[in-house]
């Protein structure tokens, strides 16, 4: 959740640093406002675009005079396309010198970090590589050491008698990051009065999304008048919801299967409207409101709803489906595709409604030369092209040299378990836990005992339950541990199976808060143990066992192994491959989040010389470095095994997490030079689904 400087300043103020008194106002209280402090005064657009200095949102007055025509002006000025809905008017601070500093999470260092510039109310990012900057990574546990802040101090060179002032303000900064669930808390420019006191004369703050779900009362920090009324009504009904410029309306199961699609349709000349993942819940309130959202814009020209069933059965979306449209035929064409669980049922129940408007398609490409039919089509979207330009060489940041990156940490093999491999569930005893406990046993696993604080002793549908993780190991033999806990206390349960030494962890939870998982990595190096996670589907070892929520039916057993950034995608390409008869070795998920345990790389090592495994088949998203990663380890090492590649999200926009925080294109391009890596490293990029099992088929033909 960004924040607007107001509500920044506001949570800066609680958390004890100094920022200047402010009074916000609406157009209709310009008349007769009266500012409480003397001039002269700073006039401040609100909005939560930034450069708002560059874009004329900032503006000095030197006398309460000039407030009205300065506040009708900017009323009027949009900035970053958006007219502010409120200004925030405050006194000028008289000050010596203006500085930079930040505390938040960097996802390209992978840490916490503390950066800090001599100069302020600059782009930091036109210092890098200059002495004025300064970048100090945190560890775990995130708290302000005497050597940091001396460091940080000694960078700005203030004067001596400062020090007591930035020692305080760096510690109630550190403490606001913590307390707030803040992944950026920046202070730009920070100024230092005359006096020797610190004031944030701007503040761009920024709460994880997964803290302010755990803790309430943050929500109090947003600003409805800065959300259109389709973000207000997607929020409320818990749909994940992007707005885009095409005129394909898209519903779908799954951030990765949203993104999928929505690359699928752009090929097509069917440029999507919008990304909508309605997440593993479909019921026909929210049904009702995802095509509310949709045809809410007049440019939609007809709607595609996606879907492949793992947990949640396609014949349940199609009764919900049905109630949200009535009896009546829906106002523009919907092209529905079913896949998976209960396809074939809910197929069945939308087709015997006989609406005109309401179409069904066997497969995906039928749904999207269905909606060819009924939809224009426009220019053809090209693949995205290697060129010198973006054909770039990006080394891994979690590794500083080739060597390293040749010797990934081990973990421990996923293809040595099987139906004997103790399983232990924490969080057996809650719903989903207990769900899908029984799914697993179904499935051939081994759940010999389960994990929940002030449960032990007790049985769940006749499997031991333990109050601590160390219990459990003491009793039973684990070789996997897999985590159905909230989010608040999910980072907490991986660290209790760290330090009762399980050697494999499937983190299934989502909505994990981003710091929580750097601490789980800094306690993950240097120790013999695979985590999955979080936000993962798990594993499943198919014919054998699986640990997680992943559905049986698209899996058959054979020699490739399949690692995935998406559960929905996972299933979609390993269906799509079981189809052309080549079956799996292993499906695992890394996991949708930015910091989570194994990546591409440890698990290609983990199968390098496992004979069960004859290739390898990797299912990428936009954003994150994982597939960079993956293409710098397979060239520099020789990697023995031929790997195909398919990366959703090659038409997402900048700057927009779609479905959840990982996928996050943070620049232009950017997809493109991760296509680009890959095909560098000689790793067969699929450029649409329908060729996974083709080129797949021939790598494995090829050995």
């Amino acid at each position: 959740m960004h924040l607007t400087e107001h509500a920044g300043k506001t949570l800066l103020a609680e958390a004890g640093i100094a920022v200047p008194p402010g009074l916000a106002f609406e157009p209709g209280d310009v008349a007769g406002l009266k500012p409480p402090f003397a001039a002269p005064y700073y006039l401040k657009a609100q909005t939560l675009s930034g450069g708002r200095g560059k874009a004329g949102g900032v503006v000095r007055l030197e006398s309460a005079g000039e407030l009205p025509g300065a506040a009708e002006a900017l009323f009027s000025r949009p900035c970053g396309g958006v007219v502010p809905p409120f200004l925030r008017l405050e006194p000028a601070v008289a000050h010596d010198r203006a500085l930079y500093i930040s505390l938040g999470v960097s996802r390209d260092l992978r840490s916490l970090c503390l950066t800090l510039a001599r100069q302020g109310g600059v782009d930091v990012e036109g210092l890098a590589g200059t002495p004025e900057l300064l970048v100090l990574p945190v560890a775990p546990p995130f708290v302000p050491t005497p050597r940091l802040v001396r460091r940080a101090f000694f960078h700005f060179g203030l004067a001596r008698e400062c020090y007591a002032a930035f020692a305080g303000l760096i510690e109630r900064l550190f403490a606001a990051v913590n307390d707030y669930g803040l992944l950026l808390a920046e202070i730009n420019p920070l100024a230092v009065t005359p006096d020797g006191r610190f004031v944030a004369l701007d503040a761009k703050v920024v709460i994880d999304d997964s803290a302010s779900r755990i803790i309430p009362k943050l929500a109090r920090f947003g600003d409805d008048r800065l959300a259109t009324p389709t973000e207000r009504l997607a929020r409320d009904h818990g749909l994940s919801f992007v707005s885009l410029s095409g005129h394909i309306g898209l519903v779908a199961n799954g951030a990765g299967l949203a993104m999928a699609t929505m690359d699928a349709l752009d090929a097509a000349g069917l440029a999507a409207a919008n990304f909508l993942d309605f997440g593993g819940t479909a019921d026909a309130a929210r049904l009702r409101a995802a095509f509310d959202l949709i045809f809410a814009e007049p440019r939609v020209a007809a709607c595609c709803v996606n879907m492949f069933g793992g947990i949640l059965s396609c014949a349940d979306v199609a009764k919900a489906l049905l109630e949200a449209l009535g009896d009546a035929s829906p106002s523009r064409p919907i092209v529905v595709r079913f896949a998976g669980n209960g396809a074939e049922m809910g197929a069945a129940l939308l087709r015997r409604q006989g609406l005109p408007a309401l179409l069904v398609a066997d497969d995906m490409d039928q749904a999207v030369a269905l909606l060819s039919e009924v939809a224009p089509v426009g220019p053809r979207k090209p693949q995205v092209e290697v060129s010198a330009d973006n054909c770039r060489e990006i080394a891994p940041v979690s590794r500083t040299s080739a060597a390293s990156r040749a010797c990934p940490q081990a973990v421990p093999s996923l293809l040595t378990l099987d139906g004997a491999s103790g399983v232990l569930v924490q969080g057996i005893t809650g719903r989903a836990g207990r769900l899908h406990a029984k799914r697993m046993r179904a499935y051939g696993a081994n759940v010999v005992c389960g994990v929940t604080p002030f449960r032990g002793g007790t049985l769940m549908d006749g499997v031991p339950v333990y109050d601590t993780v160390a219990g459990a190991a003491k009793a039973h033999d684990i070789a996997l541990s897999v985590i159905f806990v909230p989010g608040m206390g999910a980072a907490d349960a991986v660290l209790e199976a760290i330090e009762a030494g399980i050697p494999r962890i499937v983190c299934i939870t989502d909505g994990v808060p981003q710091k929580d998982m750097l601490a789980v990595r800094s306690a993950l190096s240097g120790r013999d143990t695979l985590l999955l996670g979080p936000n993962t589907p798990g594993m499943l070892l198919p014919g054998k066992m699986q640990a997680g929520i992943m559905p049986a039916d698209p899996f058959i057993p054979g020699p490739v192994a399949v690692f995935s950034r998406s559960g929905t995608l996972t299933y979609e390409v390993c269906s799509r491959l079981s189809a052309a008869g080549i079956g799996q070795a292993v499906a695992a998920g890394i996991g949708g989040d930015p910091f989570g345990g194994a990546g591409f790389v440890e698990l290609c090592e983990m199968v390098r010389d496992d004979p069960q495994v004859l290739a390898v088949m990797v299912i990428g998203e936009v954003g994150g470095r994982a597939e960079e990663d993956l293409a710098a380890y397979v060239a520099e090492t020789g990697y023995p095994k031929p790997v195909a590649a398919f990366v959703a999200g090659m038409t997402a926009p900048a700057g927009r997490a779609l479905g959840h925080a990982g996928a996050l294109l943070e620049h232009p391009g950017g997809i493109a030079a991760k296509v680009s890596c890959l095909k560098r490293a000689g790793i067969a990029v699929c450029p649409e689904l329908g060729d996974v099992a083709g080129v797949m088929a021939g790598l494995l033909c090829g050995r």
